[in-house]
């Protein structure tokens, strides 16, 4: 089925997308996978080509592209090179932390980060997650206390992607003063920069997707200037929940993605591949599994290209993200499964595309928000 959600500018910028992949990623990518984290030097580079930020307004040095099918090329041609946790990485930074800044941060908070996002020189993570409080933010128990004109932030967060090579986290914390579950006015929302009190715990060994930093953060006592609360006090959560609609959008285009990849892959191997005098692909077995996971990749993409563009008109609510991501995340975890065994033995060696992809899927369920969080999001309204 042909899509429609391209038009010739965003097919210019996948050659761009794609230079960038062969260019600054490809050579070094085993190595980083092997070290468990990426050089700066990717990030600048990115900055260079105009990779990063590209919602942030001229002004601020982006490029002020809001339309999200610019993201969706970039996300495709991570996919199609294998190079999945650079993508991830790059969410974190433009899906995650940007969107906060862009529509709550004051213009002082504006002009001290974004420039330096856009350039690759500042790299952000999202600090929410806590041991004790995944998706019930909630039961945060990091607390931020006023301080001479500032703050002062304590306390712990963990599996942080870019956790160890980012410059700053935006961090949710309590500072209503409690130590119980808190209110939906518990919480504000910082900027949180690398300083005296900010360590980074040891790299998380990750199933997969390997090459994106992940660690724990521990604040001790750490001075937070009051310029950078990004916008009220008290409304954190709030915040939190107006920019879900495109991190989870992000989950469902990544999942997408590399379903569309990994169903390609599948089918020019079992073409290439022979078993008993006949190709794998002439098998009765191997063209209904591939019938089955070419009209769901189709399907997903048809549904996915739905929400972007309703992301793009303003229109794309908590609700209807939650359902594209559950779907999405769903079928990539499905698909790579079935591709993983129609490559046989060979599927279950890390050099092979489809091995990495089947561990990298397996976080798409649980990241932003795990299905069941989704189920119960859609759940809700169709109960109230």
């Amino acid at each position: 089925m042909e899509r429609k959600l391209f038009e010739e500018d965003h097919e210019l910028f996948r050659d761009l997308a794609r230079e960038f992949n062969s260019r600054e990623v490809a050579p070094g990518y085993a190595r980083w996978d092997a070290e468990h984290i990426m050089p700066r030097q990717l990030w600048k580079a990115a900055g260079e080509q105009g990779l990063l930020g590209l919602a942030v307004p001229e002004e601020f040095g982006g490029a002020g592209m809001p339309d999200y099918r610019y993201r969706v090329v970039l996300d495709e041609e991570f996919a199609k090179a294998n190079h999945l946790a650079v993508g991830l990485a790059f969410h974190l930074h433009d899906d995650m932390v940007l969107p906060h800044l862009l529509a709550y941060g004051s213009d002082n908070l504006k002009e001290r980060f974004l420039p330096d996002m856009v350039s690759g020189d500042k790299v952000t993570s999202v600090a929410w997650t806590e041991p004790g409080a995944g998706s019930d933010l909630r039961g945060i128990r990091t607390k931020a206390v006023r301080d001479d004109g500032g703050w002062r932030l304590s306390g712990q967060k963990t599996f942080i992607g870019n956790g160890i090579s980012g410059d700053a986290s935006l961090v949710l914390a309590r500072t209503d003063g409690s130590s119980g579950r808190g209110g939906r006015d518990s919480f504000s929302m910082f900027m949180v920069e690398k300083t005296e009190g900010y360590k980074t715990g040891g790299q998380l060994d990750k199933m997969g997707l390997k090459a994106s930093d992940t660690a724990e953060l521990f604040f001790d006592n750490v001075s937070v200037p009051e310029e950078n609360l990004v916008g009220e006090v008290g409304r954190g959560l709030e915040y939190a929940a107006g920019q879900l609609p495109q991190g989870r959008l992000a989950i469902a285009v990544a999942s997408s993605a590399v379903a569309r990849q990994i169903y390609e892959a599948t089918v020019q191997y079992t073409k290439e591949r022979s078993a008993f005098g006949e190709r794998i692909a002439d098998f009765q077995n191997t063209r209904f599994a591939l019938a089955d996971i070419e009209t769901e990749v189709e399907v997903t993409e048809a549904y996915v290209d739905s929400a972007i563009l309703a992301f793009n008109e303003g229109k794309l609510d908590a609700v209807s993200a939650a359902k594209a991501k559950l779907w999405a995340s769903e079928r990539v975890k499905s698909i790579t499964d079935r591709c993983l065994q129609l490559h046989g033995g060979y599927g279950y060696i890390l050099e092979y595309p489809v091995a990495q992809a089947f561990l990298a899927a397996r976080l798409l369920t649980i990241f932003g928000g795990t299905s069941e969080i989704m189920r119960e999001v859609i759940g809700r309204r169709i109960t109230a």
